[in-house]
């Protein structure tokens, strides 16, 4: 797999100290330009970028992927085995609320994968995900 350049996600949120604090603090994500009303993350080496936004509401749906409801949208990042397992870690001891708890997705099928589902502060879905073969993201039956 070759170095893919990094993708830009404009994502809106509620309140700007608790996304410091959930995407900064929690995930570890560093913070780069802000300005009162959004702040940029390096979303594991990608551009995120939480816009404050009053009105708008986490959406509701989700489809049925593996015998779990998927959150519909969501967005995330592909971790490596080691860096999900800590982030799996550091999550569990600051007692998130799961969306979908950690468990491995398709065992033994092509495409398996560690998975797990968070909402921020904002009711964004968050996934992360691994895979112990990468050159298994895009694997099909």
């Amino acid at each position: 797999m070759t170095d893919l350049p990094p993708f830009h996600l404009a994502f809106p949120v509620h309140d700007l100290g608790a996304a410091r604090r959930f995407y900064g603090e929690l995930l570890g994500c560093a913070e780069g330009r802000s300005d009162e009303r959004w702040i940029d993350f390096d979303f594991f080496g990608h551009q995120i970028v939480a816009h404050l936004d009053g009105q708008s509401r986490a959406a509701g749906a989700s489809n049925p992927v593996d015998g779990h409801d998927v959150p519909v949208p969501h967005f995330g990042a592909v971790l490596d085995w080691e860096a999900f397992a800590a982030l799996r870690d550091r999550l569990a001891a600051a007692d998130v609320r799961w969306v979908i708890e950690p468990y491995i997705r398709f065992e033994g099928e092509p495409g398996e994968q560690a998975t797990m589902f968070i909402l921020d502060p904002s009711g964004n879905a968050l996934e992360f995900k691994a895979f112990r073969d990468r050159s298994q993201l895009f694997a099909t039956a």
